[in-house]
Formats: C-alpha cells, sequence, structure tokens
C-alpha cells in the first residue's frame, strides 16, 4: 500500500483505527438463530459447488466452454462463502466483533472480489447462451474452450485491481478515533468504513460511484440486454417446440440472476430508507444464498449435469455390486 501512502514524492501521515467494531445486528432478539442458519447455508455450499465442480472435473463431456465458466462459478461460489461465512460466524456467534485494522481491510479485499466476480460469471454465462442461441452455427469457433479462459482470466485481474485500488484509497483516509471505529454491517463494508473518515472521502465515494456502475448496473444491463436478443430471435423461430427447448437452456442462469440481483436492488435503491438491519438480512443473503442455490439450480435444471452425475454414481455402483457377489458366490 505504499504506493496510495505517498503523494507526489512526499510523505503524508493518516490517522488509522487500531481497530474497527463490527455492529451486526442492532436490537434484534434471538438473533443467533439467523447465524446458526448461515452456518447450515454454508455447509450446503460448500457440498453441492464441490460436488459440481468434482463432476466436471471427472466428466470429459462437460469440458465445454458453458461448463468452464460453470467451474469458474461453482469455485467462485466456493471461495466467497469460505472467505465470508465463516468470518461472520466468529464476529457475531463467538463474539469476535473487533477486528484489526489490516484485517479488515484484508477482509474487505477478499469480499468484494466475491461479489464482483460473482457478477462478472453471470455475465459470462449469458453470453454464452446469447451466442448459442442466436449464433448456433459459428457458436463452436465464436466461444472456443480458449476464449473462455481468456476471458474468465481477464475479469479475474479486471477485479483484483479494481478492489486493490478501492482499498488502497481507504488507506488514505484518516479516521478522527484513533482506537475504534464502529461498522454497521455484517462485514468490512466499503461504503460505511469511508464515510467514517474525518479527512476529504471524495476519491473514495466517486470511486464506489464507479464501482457500482461497473458490478451491478453495466452487468445488469447487459444481461437483460443478452435476453432482449435471445427474445427477439426466439421470436423469429417459427416453432414453438424449438422456442420452448432453447428456453430451457437459460432457465437455470435466469434463476441464477434473479437469486443474486433481486436483494442486490432492493438495497440500492432503497439505501436512504432502508435500515441497517433490513440492509444487513439483504446483503448477507444476496451474498450467502447464491452459493447455495447455485449448484441445486444446474443440477436440477441442466441435463447434462444430471446426466453426468447419474453416469457417476452407476460407475461408483458396479465396483461394489462386482464385490457382493464375488464375497456372495
Amino acid at each position: 500500500m505504499d504506493l496510495f501512502n505517498s503523494g507526489l514524492g512526499k510523505n503524508i501521515t493518516f490517522a488509522r483505527p487500531a481497530y474497527f467494531i463490527i455492529s451486526g445486528f442492532i436490537g434484534i432478539p434471538n438473533v443467533i438463530y439467523y447465524y446458526v442458519f448461515l452456518c447450515i447455508v454454508y455447509i450446503v455450499s460448500v457440498l453441492g459447488n464441490t460436488v459440481v465442480m468434482t463432476v466436471i472435473y471427472l466428466d470429459r463431456s462437460l469440458r465445454t466452454p458453458k461448463y468452464i465458466a460453470v467451474f469458474n462459478l461453482a469455485f467462485v461460489d466456493l471461495f466467497g462463502s469460505t472467505v465470508l461465512v465463516p468470518k461472520v460466524l466468529d464476529l457475531f456467534l463467538f463474539n469476535h466483533r473487533l477486528i484489526s485494522y489490516n484485517d479488515c481491510l484484508t477482509f474487505l479485499f477478499f469480499c468484494y472480489l466475491y461479489l464482483s466476480l460473482e457478477v462478472f460469471n453471470l455475465m459470462t454465462l449469458s453470453y454464452d447462451r446469447l451466442i448459442a442461441i442466436t449464433f448456433p452455427l459459428h457458436y463452436p469457433v465464436m466461444v472456443t474452450n480458449r476464449f473462455m479462459f481468456s476471458l474468465i482470466t481477464s475479469f479475474w485481474l479486471f477485479v483484483i485491481t479494481v478492489n486493490l485500488t478501492a482499498v488502497g484509497l481507504l488507506t488514505r483516509l484518516s479516521f478522527c478515533n484513533s482506537n475504534t471505529v464502529l461498522v454497521n454491517s455484517y462485514f468490512c463494508d466499503h461504503g460505511v468504513i469511508y464515510r467514517e473518515a474525518c479527512n476529504d472521502q471524495t476519491p473514495s465515494w466517486a470511486f464506489a460511484k464507479l464501482a457500482a456502475a461497473l458490478f451491478l448496473w453495466i452487468p445488469l444491463c447487459f444481461i437483460l440486454a443478452t435476453y432482449l436478443c435471445i427474445g427477439y430471435a426466439l421470436s423469429k423461430v417459427a416453432s414453438a417446440k424449438e422456442r420452448v427447448k432453447a428456453l430451457k437452456t437459460c432457465t437455470a442462469h435466469l434463476s441464477l440472476v434473479a437469486i443474486y440481483f433481486v436483494p442486490v436492488l432492493i438495497t440500492f435503491t432503497a439505501l436512504g430508507s432502508i435500515t441497517v438491519n433490513s440492509r444487513i438480512i439483504n446483503m448477507s443473503l444476496a451474498s450467502v444464498v447464491p452459493p447455495m442455490l447455485n449448484p441445486i439450480v444446474y443440477v436440477l435444471q441442466t441435463r447434462e449435469i444430471k446426466k453426468s452425475v447419474k453416469s457417476l454414481l452407476k460407475l461408483r455402483k458396479q465396483p461394489l455390486v462386482m464385490a457382493r457377489r464375488v464375497f456372495s458366490s
């Protein structure tokens, strides 16, 4: 962070707190049950995403651009859940709400890294469906494994760079209370932290607005535009049966988009009037529920993965059946 902490070659001293206090929910009785719910969601997320990644890795027929993107989605979900939920449980379930300055910024970076990557994964899958449906004959040429790997890698590098910049700008803020600063959120929330600063918040404020456009509004508009194009392309298809068949390939992705964006949009559109507790519930559900539901949605709604799971289970059962026959004889 030295690059951000030196301005025009001059050393600048910033007043930084030793610790942040993460408030969590305020005045809600029996809130422990919500954290137990988060723990259950985390366990399901780990199991589900591990299964999806394992199936895609073991089945060579799933090593296609679409399932490279699905594998990356499952990996990001597993990564994000592991970054967020155990730390949240440690903060509130075990009442360790005091977090050091450096640990808080590290926690913030990885949380926003996960949330940003989740959005770009949804964009990647929408682009895949757009090309597959509107240009089916050109799909194998336009969307190759190499192209998908390059796209995903570029998204990772872009998101890492943007979030490092956001954290770097936070290190240029001074806080009036040099001991502890209260953060009214369930994690080290960028917006809440920079608003507590005493010096000029404009760079962090402007960057927050830019990040909202990059990681919320532009991706959402892109996804909506792709489905408008898909809808227009399907309207030209003569057969209703073919239209339904094409739409079925999009249902899983549309479900994921709704699961992620609905609570986030509620929070952003009602930011001025929404209470702290409501914002925490909306944002925490938007962070932890999609990683749990994504593998369930893909297993239940994607024919290729269901077929692959069944074939892998049959292969696993065959040695057991053979062993039983040997012992019985």
